[in-house]
Parts: C-alpha cells; sequence; structure tokens
C-alpha cells in the first residue's frame, strides 16, 4: 500500500469499519488531514499510531464561534478553557470585534491549547471604528495569520444602526479576506439578503455563516457561495421550529457547530452565561434531531469546519 496515497488509507480504514457510513464520514477528506498533519510520515510501520491520534483528534467537538476572550470569562478563563477541553472541545475559534481587543484575542490563543484567532471588525463595533483600522486588520492578518476574517457582516436589528457604515466596513473586509485568500466569520442579523448580495459582488473563499437563522433557500444560497452554516444554543429550544427543521433536513456537510459563548446560551442554560463546554451537548442535540449518534455527529462537524477553514488543519 502506497501510505502517502489519501485514498488508499481511507479505504483501507473503511473496510476495517464497515458499518461505517461513508456519506456520514467522509474517509478521504479525514485521511487526507491526517497526511497534512506536521510529522507524519510515509513508514508503515507508524502509520496505524499516527492514524489512531489523528482520528481522535479529528473526533473532538471544534467550537467554530467562541468569544473566549470576553470579560464574562475573566473570573475563571482557565477553569472554562480546561472543562472545555475535558469535555472534548478539541478547537475554539476565538473571533475579535474591533482592533483593540486584538491583543487579548492573541493572547487567549497563545495561552490555550487548541484555541485559533480570526481577525476583523463586528458590524456593531463599526460606530467607533476607524477607516484606519482596516490597514491595523492588514497587519495583524500578516503579523498572526488567522483561521478566517470575523467576525464581520451586517446588523439591521438594532434601532438606528448606520447601515451605510456597516456596509463600508464590511464590504472592505471581504476585499481584505479576499487579498489573503482567507474564508470569513458572518455576523448576520436581518440582513440574510444584504449580506448575500454583498458576497455575490465580492467574492470570497467562503466561510461561516454564523448562527443562521435565515430561511431554506437563503441557506442554499450561502450553501452555494461556499459557505457552511453555524449552528449552536438556539438550536436547542424546542419552538426554534424552522431552525430544528433546518437542522435536522440540510446536508450534515453544511454544518458546522459553535457556541457563540458567552452569548446565545442553549435552553438548558437559559439565563446563565454560555459557555464552550456546553458544545457536546448542543452536538448531541443536532444529533438527536438527525437520528444519528453524537460521536460520528462530532466526526462529521469537525472535518466539515477543517474544510471551511483550513487553517485549523494547518
Amino acid at each position: 500500500m502506497k501510505w502517502t496515497d489519501s485514498q488508499e488509507i481511507a479505504m483501507a480504514l473503511a473496510d476495517a469499519h464497515p458499518d461505517a457510513d461513508p456519506q456520514r464520514v467522509n474517509f478521504v477528506d479525514l485521511m487526507a488531514w491526517v497526511l497534512a498533519l506536521e510529522g507524519f510520515h510515509d513508514d508503515p510501520k507508524h502509520c496505524g499510531e499516527r492514524i489512531l491520534e489523528a482520528i481522535q483528534a479529528a473526533c473532538m467537538w471544534v467550537d467554530t464561534h467562541c468569544h473566549l476572550d470576553a470579560a464574562e470569562f475573566d473570573a475563571d478563563r482557565d477553569a472554562v478553557a480546561a472543562r472545555a477541553r475535558a469535555a472534548g472541545v478539541g478547537m475554539i475559534v476565538v473571533p475579535a470585534v474591533e482592533v483593540d481587543n486584538f491583543s487579548a484575542v492573541s493572547a487567549c490563543c497563545r495561552r490555550y491549547s487548541g484555541c485559533v484567532p480570526a481577525w476583523g471588525i463586528h458590524p456593531l463595533y463599526v460606530a467607533r471604528a476607524r477607516e484606519e483600522d482596516l490597514e491595523r486588520l492588514r497587519e495583524q492578518i500578516r503579523h498572526e495569520p488567522p483561521v478566517a476574517v470575523g467576525e464581520i457582516g451586517l446588523d439591521f436589528f438594532v434601532p438606528h444602526a448606520d447601515m451605510s457604515r456597516q456596509q463600508f466596513f464590511f464590504a472592505e473586509q471581504l476585499r481584505i479576506a479576499r487579498e489573503f485568500g482567507l474564508p470569513v466569520l458572518l455576523h448576520i442579523r436581518r440582513a440574510q439578503d444584504a449580506v448575500l448580495a454583498q458576497l455575490r459582488r465580492i467574492a470570497v473563499p467562503g466561510g461561516i455563516a454564523h448562527a443562521f437563522n435565515g430561511s431554506r433557500q437563503q441557506a442554499q444560497m450561502f450553501l452555494d457561495l461556499g459557505f457552511k452554516l453555524g449552528l449552536g444554543g438556539a438550536m436547542t429550544f424546542p419552538r426554534a421550529t424552522r431552525l430544528r427543521a433546518h437542522a435536522a433536513e440540510l446536508p450534515l456537510e453544511s454544518l458546522v457547530l459553535e457556541t457563540d459563548a458567552p452569548d446565545i446560551p442553549p435552553a438548558f442554560s437559559i439565563g446563565g452565561r454560555n459557555s464552550p463546554e456546553y458544545l457536546p451537548r448542543i452536538g448531541g442535540e443536532l444529533a438527536a434531531l438527525r437520528g444519528m449518534g453524537p460521536e460520528d455527529l462530532a466526526l462529521a462537524t469537525s472535518a466539515n469546519a477543517r474544510a471551511v477553514l483550513p487553517g485549523l488543519a494547518a
């Protein structure tokens, strides 16, 4: 066997696990990721051990959107990170919201294993942003390469929002993402069609529609543009019937998981602070909606996250 061939390794792995459903677990993509791991080599003697290690890592949950740097975690951030890791959360994407919190996000990602940054200016922070902040964003990307540009987007929910200013900063950050070949993490509230219009005008290498809550037609439009849909705590509420229907019916390869902690707490923590350690329980809810096991769901959604955010596999 050529151990450098992901297709052949995937076939061998599938033969070893005949009950696995290839529609739910993309072995080829998984093994391509295995072969890209630093230090992986083509010595068959060590391949089994390396593959096992890689599969164990791949089966850990990926929180694609968590503000672990937020002030709400100042009192117990170390404990929160430790509990998330113990719960099986292997990677956490920590998005910035403005240039003034780049340093906090950077410190968080340096301190906690598995945490990786995204750099961007959130639409609710553009009122105090300056145009020169866009150059600071470029500098930060060069200095500390992120997995995505984010959190960026449009928020037309807030009364009296300066829509034109939001549109300007969103468009400019899409151009920056395109310039650096990076995916984007999208914040969207009551602005699905406006965001889609900008994405058609300024093409980027995909990304994640964070906290997706649009229509089925809008979901397909994001998928057609190379995006995944982020699902989190909102999906756990029984009354969120449309969102739960999307979660159950959309193609599994289109979905990733997130907490948006400390915001959007799930039904089992309503009124409290959200936390990345809750991601496996949120994932369990999605698995139940889809009629599959949580372990398969973890493997699939984590592979989806690495596919849309290639920097996670770096």
